[in-house]
Parts: C-alpha cells; structure tokens; sequence
C-alpha cells in the first residue's frame, strides 16, 4: 500500500490499523535540537480522543504516547523521530457481521476492489483512528513553527444547518479557551448549544450529521509555498481532503468570490508602519500566487456526515447479493468536535514542510 508518507522536508509516514496492536508514526526531516514536550503532544491528542464526551464515540482509549527515537534529553537529535500509541480497547466482535458486506459509503468495496483483501474490523487501515497519528506527528510541527511565532487555531464553524458567527480578533490563546469551555469546540456559546441539541438528536434517532471547520493561521510571513504545482493552498487542500469524511476545501472568499466583481475581489496593498506591504481587505486568505503573502490565512474545511448509521441499509455482499446491513458498536454522531485537532494538526505538517523548504531556499 502506497500513499502513507505526507511532506517533503518534514515527513511523515503513518502507520497501523483500528484493532491492531497500535498506531504511530515516523517523522524524518524535523531539525536537532527542538525541545520535544511530550505533555503538549498528549494535550493535542486528548482533543482527538474519542471517548471525551457524549457527543463522540464510546471508544475508550487513552491514546497515550510513547516517543521510540529521534529524542534525546527532550530534544530531538535530528534523526527520525517514531511516536506509537497502543490500542487499547478494541471490540473486534461488533464488525464480524461486515466481514463479507460493504456497508454504503464507507472504504469497504473500495478496499476489497483495489487489494482483493480488507481489515474488516473497524476500517482497519481506512478508519479514522489513523489520524490520532497525524495529531501526534502535528504536535511536534506546531513546536517547530512555535519558535516562528506561528500560530494555527480552529473551530466547529457549522453542523448541519447550524452556522456559527465569524471569529473576532482576540488572541489565539482567548479563541482556544472559548473552544474549549464546550464539548462541540464551538467559539460561539449560543451557537454551540444549538449544535450540541442537533447532534444528540441524531445520535438518538441512530443518524448521523456533518459540519464545517475554520481555520486560522496567524504571524505567518510573507514567502511560504511554491508557486506551481506545491502552491500553499494546494498543499493545504491535499492535506485537509485526505482527512477522512472531508468533502470540500475552500480558502480566502472561496466558492463565494465567484460571484463578485475584480474591483471588489481585489486586495489593494497599502503601506505599513514596518514597511511590510499588507492589504486592506483579505479576499485571498493570506494566499497569492501559491505564496503566503504576511496576512491571516484562513480556510474552510466541510465534513460530510458519518457513513455508520444505526438505521437498516440496503446494500450488497461479496457475491453480489443484496443484503440489509445497520452499524453496531461505538461510532461517532458528528465528526467535526474531535477533527478540530487533526486541521490544526493537517495545517502544521503543511506549515512546517514549507517552512523548512525556504530556509534551504535562501543560502
């Protein structure tokens, strides 16, 4: 299976299955001398979890960290850096019924058409349980970029039909503990209790909804991406579409700039007191030319709803027979509470990756 390594410079390669023995990930390219805080990289892995409240799955699992290599004396010594975190509380059993069945719109037939053979249980490979590594592997990219003075906040911006009002100008530190005050990690209060109400119905009527993450990327400078095929943005997008249930990806005025006007699309620049030309306005998302140009970034991620339902669904067998098939076990109602950590972490791997690009740019 080809497709498990992400990055150029700063390079991940993720490993492991939803019911094997763990999950983990390597880390090549990240610089000596970085101070490693294992309790940062947990507290970014506690907010992916599942099992943290009643709007997620049941799972139990601690997804406690352990770092195998690449760090010495907390720092990390220049060599590939393997983070694992073991599972702990697989229930194999509830997916005995799917071994034979693809359940509608999950990787099953997928799988089964491209390998002639699938982890069953759980997804194996395609669960999202994987992205716990991408979190961990994020973690150590927002240390990197730290001492940058970069900064990546995200939020649950809608679910379903519920949106959220547009973020304000506080500090990243005020946006996360607004987050974090509720379990949707909305910033909005009134908002959030909206959500929260929605996605208890749906796990009460067996169903499922989707949502939308916003992201901002702040005291990015002027400079990160390639201006052809590794544009920034299209480096973003790859990394927020290959989460899994992400259904679209959007950036500065996105699908809304196609209906204005040049003259209203266009960001004048205008002199600053540091000298460093900003624009009036931010249409392009702090992107231009496939290059970050010093304003905030900012993007948009749309999740579609999960696939397992607890609701009987017509479908078909290995032999093409058609069959009923309904989710069991433990399954999350709405994804986007726990994904606000892997955009955060998504955005990082990105961020890091280029910024080591242009440091070896500029000899």
């Amino acid at each position: 299976m080809a497709g498990n390594t992400f990055g150029q410079h700063f390079r991940i390669s993720t490993f492991g299955e939803s019911h094997g023995v763990a999950i983990g990930v390597i880390i090549d390219g990240c610089p000596a001398n970085l101070a490693i805080d294992i309790d940062f990289i947990q507290h970014e892995l506690d907010k992916r979890r599942p099992g943290q409240s009643q709007l997620t799955t049941q799972r139990k699992e601690s997804d406690t960290v352990q770092i195998l290599s690449g760090v010495f004396e907390g720092k990390s010594i220049g060599t590939p850096i393997c983070l694992l975190i073991p599972n702990e509380d697989q229930r194999s059993a509830d997916y005995g019924h799917i071994q034979d069945v693809y359940r509608p719109s999950h990787a099953d037939y997928t799988y089964d058409a491209k390998y002639g053979h699938r982890d069953y249980r759980g997804g194996g490979r395609s669960s999202a349980r994987e992205t716990a590594a991408r979190v961990a592997a994020g973690a150590i990219a927002k240390l990197l970029l730290a001492q940058a003075g970069i900064e990546i906040f995200a939020h649950v911006s809608a679910v379903g039909n519920i949106e959220a009002p547009g973020l304000g100008n506080e500090s990243i530190d005020v946006l996360t503990q607004q987050r974090e005050v509720t379990p949707v990690r909305c910033v909005d209060p009134a908002t959030a209790k909206e959500m929260i109400d929605c996605i208890e119905t749906m796990r009460k009527d067996g169903d499922t909804i989707g949502g939308k993450i916003s992201a901002i990327i702040r005291n990015c400078s002027a400079g990160l991406g390639e201006p052809v095929f590794d544009k920034i943005h299209a480096d973003l997008g790859k990394a927020m579409l290959s989460i899994n249930a992400v259904h679209g990806f959007e950036y500065g005025s996105g699908f809304d700039g196609t209906r204005m006007k040049g003259s209203e699309h266009n960001d004048a620049f205008v002199a600053a007191s540091n000298e460093k030309a900003h624009t009036l306005t931010n249409f392009s998302g702090g992107i231009q030319g496939g290059i970050t140009n010093g304003m905030e970034i900012n993007f948009r991620v749309g999740f579609k709803p999960v696939a397992t339902i607890m609701q009987a669904q017509a479908s078909v067998n290995k032999a093409g027979e058609a069959v009923n098939v309904s989710g069991k076990g433990r399954h999350d109602p709405c994804v986007v509470p726990r994904a606000v950590a892997i955009v955060e972490a998504m955005a990082a791997l990105v961020l890091a990756d280029h910024y080591l690009r242009n440091k070896t740019a500029k000899l």
